[in-house]
């Protein structure tokens, strides 16, 4: 249980980082893999198993530099690397800030020139006064026209648009069935009230005008 107790702490994955980042500055070289996998447990107390992983991570962040030489795969980092990146970062972040105030600039010339294009009169009041009542009549009387629904004049039409083209198509199957009819009694010799009797055709059935 004492012996539980006492045992180190392993260390966490940031301090990992910083421990395999110390190697680098303090040494100001270049590494393998392999070589960290040593140096890592031997000068920062690193588990070897785990080098590969927190160094991967370096080289994401760009903390940490990799080539290829060959067929082998170098990793470097100096002291100065960290603060240069930093300060790219930081002069990128003030381009971008100036690009912005630019920008900002020219939107408020933009609202300038449109202000003075349309200078605030009793006039111009007054027109923007009747363009919102016509707008808000237009609304209404759009409102009003769907309450009718059938009524609608574009929905009208296209009723009886669609009354005359069922109608035309009726004509049609009836002049066709007292065509039928017609040839088919004359070929048969059979009486059409038989066939219409044999259709359920019944006696007033009539033609469509």
């Amino acid at each position: 249980m004492l012996h539980s107790v006492l045992a180190p702490r392993g260390l966490s994955a940031e301090e990992k980082r910083v421990k395999l980042l110390e190697i680098f500055h303090e040494t100001k070289d270049f590494f393998q893999l392999k070589e960290l996998e040593k140096l890592g447990p031997k000068m920062k107390g690193i588990v070897s198993q785990s080098v590969k992983e927190v160094l991967q991570s370096l080289v994401d962040d760009g903390l940490v530099q990799a080539d290829k030489i060959g067929s082998s795969n170098f990793f470097w980092s100096f002291p100065s690397q960290r603060g240069a990146m930093m300060q790219n970062r930081l002069n990128a972040v003030k381009g971008s800030q100036e690009s912005y105030r630019a920008q900002l600039k020219e939107l408020h010339a933009a609202i300038e020139t449109e202000k003075a294009a349309r200078p605030e009169s009793t006039e111009r009041d007054a027109s923007l006064s009747r363009l919102s009542a016509a707008q808000k009549e237009l609304q209404k009387l759009e409102a009003e026209l769907a309450q009718y629904g059938a009524c609608d004049p574009v929905k009208v039409e296209e009723k009886k648009r669609a009354v005359m083209l069922a109608k035309e198509a009726a004509v049609r199957w009836t002049d066709n069935y007292i065509l039928l009819l017609g040839h088919f009694t004359r070929q048969s010799c059979v009486e059409p009230s038989e066939i219409k009797k044999y259709l359920g055709v019944d006696d007033d059935y009539e033609d469509i005008c």
